[in-house]
C-alpha cells in the first residue's frame, strides 16, 4: 500500500511552471495510507474557488456532510485526505465560487470514470497488472523514420460486435482474440486505436473527451486494456491512441467553466470556442493547463505502454484564426498561437523522451511540423500528408477517360514528400459523413472498382511515406462506416474482397522485406521519377532506392491494359516481379509478365538502359533489382 503524501513546495512550483512531469502522481485521487491510516487522498486545482469539497459514494452523494478540502496558499491547490474510503466508490468535487455560486464537477485527473451515461468519477484501484512485453519495450526503437510503418486505424466499438447480440460491445479480451489473428495476417505494423479516454456522447468516436486521464470503461477494465496492448506487442505489433488536446465538450459536469470562471478554456470570447465542432478551445497560455495536458500524455504512455500518440486537430491549435472570422492576434499581431506552439514543442520533447512517437494531423502548410525543436520545429515524429490524400482520391475517384486532365494530382505530392516525415493517410475520415466507403468512391462496375482499390494500394505503398488504413479498407468494405455496428466481416468469404485483403498481406510482407521502401522516406535522394508526364495514357513509372536494391513501380491508372509498355531503367540487370495487382490470386484479370525481366541497352526516359512489360488496367507492377 502506497505511503502517500501531500504536494510540497517543489510539486506547486513545477506544476505552476507547467513543468511537472509527473503531476498525475499528485493530483486526482489516490488510495493509500498517511499517518498510519487507509484512506484516499484528493487534490484538485482550483484558483477561483472559495471551498472544495468531495461528495459521492462515501457519504450517500450527500451535499451537507461532503469533506472539505484544505487551500496550499494561494497556488490554486485545495488537498484533503479521507480515511477509511477505498477503491470503486464514486465522486464528484462540489465547488464553492467566488462569486457565491456552486458547482459540481467530475475530477479532471480521475484515472478511472463512471461508465456513460453516469458521469461521476471514480476512486482507481491500483494495478495488478505484469506486463509480459520486456522485449517489446527495451527494443523499440526511438526512431522510426527509418522503419517500416503500417498502421491500421479502428473504432473500438464498431470493429466488430457480438454476433448473437450485435447492440453489444466486444470487451477487450474478446476484441484482442479477433484482431490479433488478422493483424498479424495482414501484416500491419501498428494498430492505431480512435480515442481510448472517456467520452459521454459515443457518436463523438472519442474525440470529445471529459476524462483525459481516463480510459474509456466501454469495454472493460483497465488492467484489461493494459492486457489488450500487451498482447499486441507480444505479437510484435506496436499500439498507438488518438489523443485531443485540442478542445473539450461543453458538458456542464465537466471541465467547462470548471471552478465558476473560465479554467479549462480561454476567457477571450472570441477565442474561447470552437465553431465547427461546438465545443471549448484548452487556454494553453496557463501553465497548470498545459501540465494538465502534458500529464495526460505521459500518464497514458507509461501507465499502457502505448507507443505513440496521434494528435487530432493540430491546425486548430496552432492558428488563433482557424474556423473564425473574427479573432485575436497574437502580440506580434499574427495568427499563430504562440503558447499552443511551445505546449507542442515541450509535449514531443517529454513523450520521445520516455520512448514514445507522436503524428500529427495537420492539415496545413505549417512548416516543420515534424522536424525537430532544436531545428525550429514542432518536434512531432510525423505528420499525416493531407495534401496527398486529398489528391490521390480526387483523381482516382474519376471516370479514367477523365483522369488524363488531372494529372498533376498525383506528380504534385512528389514535390513536398520529403519536406515532412509523412504518413500516408487513408483514415475514417474519409469513409463516413455521406463520403461513402473506398469501394463506392471510385467509378465502373465492381471489377473495375476493386481493380482501382488494388491499384491504389499499390501505388500507395511504393510511394515515399508511412503508411496507414481504416478499418476496412483493406479487403473493400463496401458501405460507408457506421460507429454503431460492425464491419462487414463476411466480405472476407467473397473471393473478390479477399483478393484485396491478400493484396494488403503481400504489400505489407514485400514492404518490410525490402528497405527500398521505407527507408529513405524522408531523403530525396531515395526516389527518382522514371516517367511523370504521360498523361495521355495515364502513366506513372518511379524508382525507389537503398543500398541494397532497386524497385521498379509502373502504375497504369487508365481504363486500358498496355502490352509491351517500353520503359526506361535506371540500372542494367536482371529485374524481379514482385508485384502485380492485376494478378488471378488478387482476383485481377492476370495480364502478367514473365518473373525475371532482363534490361536492355535501349535509351527510354533519359536512360540507357530500358525493357518492356505489359500493365492491366488500373493496375501497379513492381519490378525489383537485387544488387
Amino acid at each position: 500500500m502506497a505511503e502517500l503524501t501531500f504536494m510540497g513546495e517543489l510539486d506547486l512550483f513545477l506544476f505552476g511552471h507547467g513543468r511537472h512531469n509527473r503531476i498525475f502522481d499528485h493530483l486526482g485521487s489516490r488510495v493509500g495510507t498517511m499517518d498510519g491510516s487507509f484512506g484516499t487522498r484528493f487534490a484538485l486545482w482550483a484558483p477561483h474557488a472559495k471551498s472544495v469539497a468531495v461528495f459521492g459514494d462515501m457519504n450517500f452523494w450527500d451535499p451537507s456532510t461532503a469533506y472539505y478540502l484544505n487551500p496550499e496558499g494561494d497556488s490554486g491547490i485545495w488537498q484533503g485526505f479521507m480515511v477509511g474510503v477505498g477503491p470503486g466508490q464514486r465522486y464528484k468535487y462540489r465547488i464553492e465560487t467566488q462569486w457565491g455560486g456552486v458547482v459540481e464537477r467530475v475530477d479532471p485527473y480521475a484515472r478511472q470514470s463512471a461508465e456513460p451515461p453516469s458521469s461521476g468519477s471514480v476512486i482507481p484501484y491500483d494495478s495488478n497488472y505484469d506486463f509480459q512485453d520486456d522485449g517489446w519495450m527495451s527494443t523499440r526503437p526511438t526512431y522510426l523514420g527509418d522503419k517500416a510503418i503500417s498502421i491500421y486505424e479502428l473504432h473500438l466499438g464498431s470493429i466488430a460486435r457480438d454476433p448473437s447480440d450485435p447492440s453489444r460491445h466486444l470487451t477487450f479480451r474478446e476484441l484482442a482474440d479477433f484482431l490479433l489473428p488478422h493483424i498479424i495476417e495482414t501484416g500491419f505494423t501498428h494498430v492505431e486505436l480512435m480515442p481510448i479516454n472517456e467520452h459521454p456522447f459515443y457518436g463523438s468516436w472519442g474525440y470529445q473527451t471529459t476524462s483525459l486521464y481516463a480510459p474509456t470503461t466501454r469495454f472493460g477494465t483497465q488492467d484489461e486494456l493494459r492486457e489488450f496492448i500487451d498482447r499486441f506487442h507480444q505479437a510484435g505489433i506496436g499500439v498507438i491512441a488518438d489523443w485531443v488536446p485540442a478542445h473539450f465538450p461543453r458538458d456542464e459536469f465537466a471541465l467547462a467553466n470548471f471552478d465558476g470562471y473560465s479554467l479549462y478554456e480561454k476567457d477571450d470570447p472570441k477565442m474561447a470556442s470552437h465553431g465547427d465542432w461546438g465545443t471549448l478551445v484548452f487556454d494553453y497560455s496557463k501553465p497548470q493547463v498545459r501540465n494538465f495536458l502534458l500529464g495526460s500524455a505521459l500518464y497514458l504512455i507509461e501507465e499502457f505502454h502505448l507507443d505513440g500518440l496521434r494528435v487530432d486537430a493540430v491546425a486548430s491549435m496552432l492558428y488563433l484564426d482557424y474556423s473564425r472570422n473574427d479573432y485575436t492576434p497574437n502580440i506580434f499581431g499574427g495568427n499563430e498561437d504562440l503558447d499552443a506552439i511551445e505546449f507542442l514543442k515541450y509535449f514531443n520533447e517529454m513523450v520521445h523522451q520516455i520512448g514514445a512517437t507522436t503524428i500529427a494531423e495537420e492539415s496545413t502548410a505549417f512548416a516543420k511540423v515534424s522536424k525537430p525543436t532544436y531545428d525550429g520545429g514542432l518536434g512531432f515524429g510525423f505528420k499525416w500528408n493531407m495534401g496527398w490524400m486529398h489528391d490521390t482520391l480526387a483523381y482516382l475517384t474519376r471516370d479514367p477517360m477523365y483522369r488524363s486532365y488531372h494529372h498533376g494530382e498525383i506528380t504534385f505530392g512528389l514535390h513536398y514528400a520529403f519536406s515532412e516525415n509523412f504518413v500516408l493517410p487513408l483514415s475514417h475520415d474519409e469513409v463516413v459523413h455521406g463520403k461513402g466507403s473506398l469501394y463506392s468512391k471510385f467509378a465502373g462496375d465492381q471489377e473495375t472498382k476493386v481493380a482501382t482499390i488494388r491499384a491504389l494500394y499499390g501505388w500507395m505503398w511504393a510511394h515515399p511515406g508511412k503508411k496507414m488504413l481504416f478499418m476496412g479498407d483493406e479487403f473493400g468494405q463496401i458501405s460507408e462506416w457506421a460507429h454503431d455496428q460492425s464491419l462487414d466481416w463476411h466480405l472476407l468469404d467473397n473471393p473478390v474482397h479477399k483478393g484485396i485483403a491478400t493484396l494488403v498481406s503481400d504489400l505489407n510482407r514485400i514492404y518490410k522485406s525490402h528497405p527500398e521502401l521505407y527507408q529513405g522516406d524522408s531523403n530525396p535522394a531515395s526516389f527518382s521519377w522514371i516517367r511523370a508526364n504521360d498523361a495521355d495514357k495515364n502513366l506513372f513509372i518511379t524508382a525507389r532506392f537503398s543500398l541494397s536494391g532497386t524497385l521498379i513501380c509502373v502504375a497504369n491508372f487508365s481504363g486500358w491494359r498496355y502490352d509491351s509498355i517500353a520503359i526506361g531503367l535506371p540500372e542494367a540487370g536482371e529485374y524481379e516481379v514482385i508485384l502485380n495487382t492485376d494478378a488471378t490470386k488478387y482476383q485481377g484479370r492476370g495480364v502478367e509478365n514473365p518473373r525475371k525481366i532482363v534490361s536492355r541497352p535501349n535509351e527510354c526516359d533519359g536512360f540507357s538502359d530500358s525493357t518492356s512489360i505489359s500493365v492491366g488496367a488500373n493496375s501497379v507492377v513492381w519490378l525489383y533489382l537485387k544488387k
